[in-house]
């Protein structure tokens, strides 16, 4: 009997210890895709084969890690990778005057760095086989910013430029490039940044300290704004990314996506500052 393993079509995702990665992951499984599900921790790893996922570790900032789990993918699929979706990261809170320069280094070093590493990993392997399917995952604030999201703002309008340079770079490889830009998706997010905004802000040494407890209290609450859509709005937009003959550049997740993209063409800058920083306002209140 043929191993239907050995002609599925085969995906690499980073970022699988929870949330959207995990969600994608086990979803595309399900869709008869060969998944290869990658997390930092080891254990992590035991939870996603728990799962019934080809499992491995992978963590963005390492090398080693990066160069040793593409080369197993790659042994195990006889040498074919048929799509990426470079979903590893986190969100950094804080004012960018409260940032420490490491604190945006490792901001930078995990969202941008880690992504360009992944993908120049696997890029050797599709320019040879003659196609592949790159899918990064940005955010509404790669193309808008948001007061105490400099670091994550940074990172994801890095995002966007460098996924744009690759694709315009891939043109006739058979490669194509594919953003996911999603507004607010349940995940656990909110807790990652939350533990990431105690590490590195000290709160009573700054000029932002009144405006912190709400950021606090914002990124402790438990509850989900009437926009939230669950990762299966993501997967939709994966799906298409990896399976559709002609994929967008570009996908939007959640009305705020679609909303502030729009706003954004239609109005003046110092207009469109006035909008954003009004919804957050309640941030900014003591």
């Amino acid at each position: 009997m043929t191993d239907q393993r050995a002609t599925a079509r085969t995906i690499l995702i980073t970022g699988c210890s929870s949330g959207i990665g995990k969600y994608c992951a086990l979803a595309l499984r399900d869709r008869r895709w060969r998944v290869f599900a990658t997390a930092r921790r080891e254990e992590d790893v035991r939870h996603l084969q728990d799962d019934g996922l080809e499992a491995l570790r992978l963590d963005v900032t390492e090398p080693d890690s990066i160069r040793i789990a593409v080369a197993e993918v790659l042994t195990r699929t006889q040498g074919r990778l048929d799509a990426l979706f470079n979903n590893a990261g986190y969100g950094q809170p804080g004012a960018l005057e409260d940032l420490p320069s490491e604190a945006l280094r490792a901001q930078l070093e995990t969202n941008v760095v880690g992504t360009h590493a992944v993908t120049r990993a696997v890029l050797p392997t599709m320019r040879s086989q003659g196609h592949g399917r790159i899918v990064v995952h940005s955010s509404v604030l790669g193309f808008i910013t948001l007061p105490y999201r400099g670091a994550y703002n940074a990172s994801k309008f890095a995002l966007e430029g460098m996924a744009d340079t690759l694709r315009q770079e891939l043109l006739d490889s058979g490669i194509e490039v594919s953003l996911i830009q999603t507004g607010p998706v349940r995940s656990r997010f909110r807790e990652n940044a939350e533990a990431m905004f105690h590490r590195w802000i000290d709160v009573d040494a700054s000029p932002h300290r009144q405006t912190y407890r709400a950021v606090e209290r914002r990124l402790a609450g438990a509850g989900d704004t009437p926009l939230t859509l669950g990762p299966e709005a993501v997967l939709a937009k994966l799906v298409h990314a990896i399976e559709a003959r002609s994929p967008k550049a570009r996908y939007h997740v959640t009305l705020p996506s679609h909303l502030f993209k729009a706003l954004k063409r239609m109005l003046p800058t110092r207009a469109l500052d006035r909008i954003l920083l009004g919804a957050t306002a309640s941030e900014r209140r003591p």
